[in-house]
């Protein structure tokens, strides 16, 4: 009877000692950004402290997948750090109760159209079962003047998604019926992978890359065996 009451007893603090382990309440919504390539976005966040003690967290983990070309600082107040490089030094202090306005994100879009998701992973100096979790989402879309190539008989736009795993896309608007219109895929040494003839009916050509090794591939528009534009597409797994 000891041992049955002991055990119950035993089980009755785990279970308080869970419930206490959320101290802390990330009140903003989930962070998004969404703009052009070559842009840079801050935001803001907001932290309670929802327990009568002081508390501190550290940075432990950044996952997800932020690109090569973006990059992302975290700041507290006016001190702004990496979030790849400087994990370390990336410590928040509570105070009992206290609401937490200084938090913000920094977030460089990068030079390819893409998105992706991440996570910050913030612990308990003194307890690793206390820690919180800010979710994060990003959206880089491609300056469409930049990527519009308009020639006299077709006017293409950039291939997207860029980098794609599955599906990648390409608008185009022929003017023209009778031109001779292609978009020719080869790997970046130069070995032919796709030739496409552009339909005047359609206005997208889709271009699968499933099959395709991860790297950097070139498209080149065609009009009546003239090349006209050579592009970047990234394939990613």
């Amino acid at each position: 009877m000891k041992t049955i009451l002991s055990l119950f007893l035993s089980l009755v603090l785990v279970s308080l000692s869970l419930g206490e382990t959320t101290q802390v309440r990330v009140l903003s919504d989930k962070v998004e950004f969404n703009g052009k390539v070559n842009t840079s976005q801050r935001k803001s966040l907001i932290l309670q402290n929802d327990s009568e003690e002081e508390k501190e967290y550290f940075l432990r983990h950044l996952r997800g997948n932020i690109g090569s070309t973006q990059s992302m600082k975290i700041c507290l107040g006016d001190n702004c750090f990496d979030a790849k490089k400087e994990l370390s030094k990336i410590k928040i202090k509570l105070q009992p109760g206290e609401i937490y306005t200084d938090l913000y994100l920094e977030f460089d879009l990068g030079i390819i159209e893409t998105r992706g998701t991440f996570d910050l992973h913030f612990f308990n100096t003194e307890n690793p079962r206390d820690m919180f979790i800010i979710e994060g989402v990003y959206t880089v879309l491609a300056d469409a003047d930049e990527n519009l190539v308009s020639h006299k008989d077709i006017d293409v736009g950039g291939v997207y998604p860029n980098p794609s795993n599955r599906i990648a896309r390409l608008d185009y608007q022929i003017k023209n019926p009778n031109v001779n219109a292609r978009i020719v895929v080869d790997s970046f040494i130069g070995n032919p992978i796709y030739d496409f003839k552009l339909d005047p009916t359609q206005n997208t050509l889709e271009i699968n890359v499933t099959d395709l090794n991860p790297g950097v591939y070139l498209y080149t528009l065609i009009v009546d065996n003239k090349n006209i534009v050579t592009k970047k597409l990234v394939v990613k797994k």
